[in-house]
C-alpha cells in the first residue's frame, strides 16, 4: 500500500549518468534537466559553489580555493562524495525538497560494470535522496529509449558513444548477447586535438576549447566542405595569448584514429554475434545513440568500415535517459532489464 501511495505522490526519476552530461527523466513530464557532469566546490569547506552549466564555465578558470571537478569518469563513479553532492542537487531541482515521498531512481550504467562500480551508483543515489535505486546497462536503455522491439526474437545492435565511454551491444529477447565496451569516445577525442595543438601549433588549449573545436569544425568524412576556425590558447614559447586559424580537415585527421578504434569495437561485435541475429542486423542496420555519435561522418565511417548501415536514431542526446524513463513509466512490464534494485530500509 505504501508504495502504492507514493508512486502517486513521488516524482520518479530516471538519470543518464554520463562522463560528460547527466540528463534527468521524471515520470508523466519527460527530459527536464540536461546538464554538464561537473561540480564546482570550495576545497576546504567542500562547499557547492555550482553544479551542471555554471560549474562547467569555471573549468581551467578557477583560484586556488576553488575545484570544479568532473566526478565521472569512463561512465563510472571516480569520485563518490562529489557526484552524491551532484546528484543531490539534480534531483532536489526536480523533485523539491518538501516532497512527502522520496523519488524512485533509474540509473544508467555502462554494460558490464562490476559489483562494486554499481554499488556505488546505488549507494550514491539512496544518500542523496533516492526510496529505491534501479540499474540499467546504457546499450539496453538505448534501445528503449530509441523504440526497438527488445524483447522479440531478433537481433538489435546499439552503438552508444558518450563522453568516455563508447558501447556496442547486440540485444535480443530483453537481454545483451553480445557487447563490447571501450574507453574511446569524446572525451579521448578532445585530448587527441589538444595534444596536436601543441604539438603541431605549439599552442596550449584548454578541454572547453577542444570540444568546441570537435563540435564546430570536427568530422571524420572526407568529403566535406573545408571550413575554417580560429583557434585561442597560449603560446608555449612566448607565453603569450594567441590565435591561430586551423582547417576542418587538418582534425579530421587527427580524429580518425580515434574513430577507427570504434570501428573496430563495432567489428569485434558483429564477429561474434550468432548467425541468425546476424541477418536480422543488416536488415535493420546499426542504431547510434550518445552525443558524440553526432560527429560528423561517423556514421559514414562506420557503413563503410562494416558493411552495415548506421544510423542516428532521432534524439541521440536524450536517448538513453528516455529509455531509462520509458522504464518507469512501464516498471512492471520492463522490470527484467533492470539490473538490481535496493530500497533505503534495508
Amino acid at each position: 500500500m505504501f508504495d502504492f501511495i507514493a508512486g502517486l505522490f513521488s516524482k520518479d526519476i530516471g538519470i543518464d549518468l554520463g562522463t560528460a552530461n547527466t540528463v534527468v527523466y521524471v515520470k508523466r513530464e519527460g527530459i527536464v534537466l540536461s546538464e554538464p557532469s561537473v561540480v564546482a566546490i570550495q576545497r576546504a569547506s567542500k562547499e557547492i559553489i555550482a553544479v551542471g552549466k555554471e560549474a562547467k564555465k569555471m573549468i581551467g578558470k578557477t583560484p586556488q580555493d576553488i575545484q570544479a571537478v568532473k566526478p565521472m569518469r569512463d561512465g563510472v563513479i571516480a569520485d563518490f562524495e562529489v557526484t552524491k553532492m551532484m546528484l543531490r542537487y539534480f534531483m532536489s531541482r526536480v523533485h523539491g525538497r518538501k516532497g512527502m515521498f522520496k523519488p524512485r531512481v533509474v540509473i544508467c550504467v555502462p554494460a558490464g560494470v562490476t559489483e562494486v562500480e554499481r554499488r556505488a551508483v546505488v549507494d550514491a543515489a539512496l544518500q542523496a535522496g533516492a526510496r529505491e535505486a534501479y540499474l540499467i546497462e546504457e546499450p539496453l536503455a538505448a534501445a528503449i529509449g530509441a523504440g526497438l522491439p527488445i524483447h522479440e526474437p531478433r537481433g538489435n545492435m546499439v552503438l552508444d558513444i558518450g563522453g568516455g565511454r563508447t558501447e556496442v551491444a547486440v540485444i535480443s529477447l530483453g537481454g545483451i548477447v553480445v557487447r563490447e565496451s571501450i574507453k574511446v569516445a569524446g572525451d579521448e577525442m578532445d585530448s587527441v586535438i589538444i595534444n596536436y595543438m601543441m604539438k603541431e601549433h605549439e599552442l596550449v588549449i584548454g578541454e572547453q576549447m577542444a570540444e568546441s573545436i570537435k563540435k564546430t569544425i570536427g568530422n571524420v568524412d572526407d568529403e566535406l566542405e573545408e571550413t575554417f576556425m580560429d583557434v585561442k590558447g597560449r603560446d608555449i614559447r612566448g607565453g603569450i595569448p594567441r590565435v591561430k586559424e586551423i582547417s576542418s580537415s587538418e582534425i579530421r585527421e587527427v580524429l580518425k584514429p580515434v574513430a577507427e578504434k570504434i570501428v573496430e569495437a563495432v567489428k569485434t561485435v558483429l564477429e561474434q554475434t550468432p548467425p541468425e541475429l546476424s541477418a536480422d542486423i543488416i536488415d535493420r542496420g546499426i542504431i547510434m545513440t550518445g552525443g558524440t555519435s553526432m560527429l560528423k561522418g561517423l556514421d559514414k565511417l562506420i557503413s563503410k568500415g562494416v558493411g552495415v548501415p548506421a544510423y542516428l536514431t532521432e534524439n541521440p542526446l536524450y536517448c538513453v535517459a528516455l529509455g531509462a524513463g520509458k522504464v518507469l513509466e512501464e516498471l512492471n512490464a520492463l522490470k527484467r532489464v533492470l539490473l538490481s534494485v535496493k530500497r533505503t530500509e534495508e
